[in-house]
């Protein structure tokens, strides 16, 4: 009798398990109530991959920790390539570090910000909140392989940043524990304000509106433009894009589109480009090997552009040999002093396919 019970038990048991499955089948395949036929709802373990922001509240913010010393390591691996050996670098980026005082961790004012002798405003200069450079390096960084950090890294790496600012001694441990500590001590943690404009301190503040409760109007259109001064002062946008892709910026060169791009394109520089048009070889090479994360078409990027080496090398004898062996094994020194890494894992057929197109002038 007992085994009979015990049989009956793990029946129900079974049967209560295949009605919750088919409820979740029949939910991740119909879709919510609200919405029924479309979708699901979307996992905690999907969520969790996409919800990885970090307020100035610190909330988000993972646990872990890292060391100046660790940061160190990974920063001469991974960052200093581009940023230098000290966050000084000035070639590819604005310099992380530099410009700050251990009067300005006192007062959290940069005084430096108000000098015109200061010749650059440094990241560490102008950043009010850890959290910022906490969830930017862990996003984005490094630039070539973004989210590829761990959070043990993405603290290690901040540690060595404030350590050069010397806003942490040079044997800090920071954690998620200790960082509401080390916003104390932010050099600008006190410059950051939101009572001006965007554009001119003199002006009212951008976003100074409030929510309408009553007779709110029917349709708002909402738009924007860029002052003169600003449209073209960063270079023309559309020869700062990759070269993949069906749309390019537009040409800040010229006074900004009458209305906005049809269907077709119109209005946007070089829509001719699409993805029907898709490169094809050796312009393919070039793209699936990310190459085009360092070299433009017609500008300087992290190296020289397509259009500098092919002028360099144009009827050198044996630059195609030379180039193939720059490419397998990196090096420094001709176009500066950052960096290619060598890519080693072509074969040597790609490596002469895509070096004999860089030298064409990627044509």
């Amino acid at each position: 009798m007992y085994k009979l019970g015990k049989s009956i038990a793990r029946l129900g048991l079974l049967s209560a398990a295949l009605l919750a499955a088919n409820l979740a089948y029949a939910q991740g395949t119909q879709g919510s109530a609200k919405f029924p036929g479309v979708g699901r709802n979307a996992t905690p373990a999907e969520v969790a991959a996409w919800d990885i922001d970090v307020r100035p509240d610190f909330k988000g913010l993972p646990k872990g920790s890292g060391s100046v010393e660790e940061g160190q390591t990974i920063w001469e691996a991974k960052c200093a390539s581009c940023h230098g050996i000290f966050g000084e670098s000035n070639e590819i980026f604005t310099p992380i570090t530099g410009g700050t005082t251990k009067d300005d961790v006192k007062t959290g004012r940069v005084a430096s910000l108000a000098d015109m002798k200061q010749p650059q405003r440094t990241t560490l200069m102008k950043v009010p909140t850890v959290s910022t450079l906490w969830d930017y390096i862990y996003r984005a960084m490094p630039w070539n392989a973004p989210r590829s950090l761990t959070p043990d890294d993405t603290y290690a790496l901040v540690a060595f940043i404030l350590s050069i600012g010397e806003v942490v001694p040079d044997d800090f441990v920071l954690s998620n524990t200790n960082i509401a500590e080390v916003q104390a001590k932010m050099p600008n943690r006190n410059g950051m304000t939101r009572k001006h404009g965007f554009w001119n301190v003199k002006d009212k503040p951008d976003v100074n509106g409030s929510a309408c409760m009553n007779n709110c109007v029917a349709f708002v259109q909402i738009g924007s433009t860029l002052p003169d001064f600003a449209r073209d002062a960063h270079g023309n946008i559309a020869d700062q894009n990759r070269l993949y892709g069906p749309y390019r910026g537009a040409d800040t060169t010229k006074p900004p589109i009458a209305k906005l791009p049809g269907a077709a394109g119109e209005g946007l520089a070089h829509a001719k480009d699409t993805h029907a048009n898709a490169p094809k070889g050796a312009a393919a090479l070039f793209k699936n090997e990310n190459c085009s994360a360092c070299h433009a078409p017609n500008a300087k990027l992290v190296g020289p552009s397509i259009a500098d080496i092919a002028a360099k090398y144009k009827d050198q004898s044996g630059a195609v040999d030379k180039l193939m062996a720059k490419v397998k094994n990196g090096g420094a020194g001709v176009w500066g002093s950052i960096p290619m890494p060598p890519q080693a894992q072509l074969s040597d057929a790609d490596r002469k396919a895509l070096v004999e197109w860089v030298l064409s002038g990627g044509k």
